[in-house]
């Protein structure tokens, strides 16, 4: 058997299979296909950048995962999930971008022999396409498919221990990255030698904790540009009179811990300083509801009366749940701090609380990556000013 560096012990992952086992006899699924990368990561440990071409985890009721994807890429399943190698499944090369024939094809005769019934698949997932789900209907007739989109992510909402562990060594490389931006970033300095050093402090990570590569980039548009969230970055200079928020979160293990700090450089005008004392009152009273008990939608109210009192209508969720992920995103796709959202909040669930203000002219972002305490308002798992920073 191939050496493992799995970042858990064992114990963990049975703990996580069975929860999926459970949710698939509820909806009544024999086997369940993952295509999500954090999902395959969470249930098997497979950790590789190899999520652009299709690749699969099989989830069985009764034996161990199987890890599907393309050939080349299974030495690399071999070294980093927790099964025996004869778990591992890999399709020829030929296969990948044929116009001629379909990786799915592979994976339905693999399916085919295991004697599949009722197979749930990730129907609303980034990595598993359209023609992937007619290639499967195509292949496998007498299958019945269910959609099984964010089951898994739903069994990861309450993070074990050790995870919480992890986000507390990215959270550490978080507060390096802000503490470091905030001190570069100056008048002329091009954005994108600071996003350079943004780089080097991620991945450096700290004592104890190395840095791994977030699900996104660093975000940290400036001026009137900070209107819109989402932008990252050229290789124009900072410049008085504007503010820039920086998203960004250190990475450990592929477990994150977001963190977002606004910097203005000059004076900042009233607009942004009763901005900020809104944004601010705001969050505390969010991290106030962060209770266990207390619903998703509790901190969203406690967040919005103090923007409200103060004129400002955001109109977007203020949060979503956060661990373990991979690119596009490290959101996990469940849960949304929002008025509408009624979900209890229970012990070590963890959110990136994100109240960002995007105006027609103008952007501020104070962020907190937080966890429900088992008694208590939430626990922050960076520990930085609360505030806009003022560069003269």
């Amino acid at each position: 058997m191939t050496a493992k560096h799995l970042p858990f012990e064992q114990a963990e992952y049975d703990r996580r299979l069975s929860m999926v086992r459970t949710a698939m006899a509820i909806a009544g699924l024999d086997a369940l296909l993952v295509t999500d990368p954090s999902n395959q990561a969470w249930i098997t440990g497979y950790d590789g950048w190899s999520f652009y071409v299709h690749q699969a985890v099989i989830v069985l009721q009764d034996a161990d995962p199987i890890w599907w994807g393309r050939r080349q890429d299974t030495n690399g399943a071999l070294r980093t999930v927790w099964m025996a190698d004869d778990c591992v499944l890999g399709y020829d090369d030929n296969y990948v971008q044929s116009t001629e024939m379909h990786p799915m094809e592979d994976l339905a005769r693999h399916l085919d022999g295991i004697g599949v019934e009722n197979l749930g698949v990730e129907m609303d997932n980034y990595y598993f396409s359209a023609k992937a789900f007619s290639v499967l209907l195509q292949a496998l007739p007498n299958v019945g498919f269910a959609d099984a989109t964010a089951m898994v992510n739903w069994q990861r909402a309450i993070k074990s221990d050790p995870e919480i562990a992890f986000m507390r060594k990215a959270a550490l490389i978080s507060e390096k990255v802000v503490d470091g931006l905030l001190e570069r970033v100056e008048p002329g300095v091009p954005k994108n030698e600071v996003v350079a050093e943004i780089y080097r402090d991620a991945i450096r990570g700290v004592d104890g904790a190395w840095g791994d590569y977030p699900a996104i980039v660093p975000l940290l548009p400036s001026g009137t540009d900070a209107a819109a969230p989402h932008l990252t970055w050229d290789g124009r200079p900072f410049a008085t009179g504007e503010a820039t928020f920086f998203e960004i979160s250190g990475c450990y293990r592929r477990y994150h811990a977001p963190f977002c700090r606004t910097l203005f450089l000059g004076k900042p005008p009233d607009v942004l300083k009763r901005a900020e004392a809104a944004l601010i009152e705001g969050l505390e009273a969010g991290l106030e509801a962060a209770r266990p008990g207390n619903r998703a939608c509790d901190i969203a109210n406690a967040l919005a009366a103090p923007l409200e009192k103060a004129g400002i209508e955001r109109g977007a969720r203020c949060g979503y749940p956060i661990g373990l992920s991979y690119p596009p995103d490290w959101g996990e796709r469940t849960i949304s701090l929002r008025p509408e959202d009624e979900t209890v909040l229970e012990p070590n669930m963890t959110f990136h609380f994100m109240p960002g203000l995007w105006m027609a002219d103008w952007g501020l972002e104070i962020t907190e990556s937080i966890r429900i305490r088992h008694e208590g308002s939430a626990e922050t798992f960076c520990n930085r000013p609360r505030q806009m920073f003022v560069k003269p």
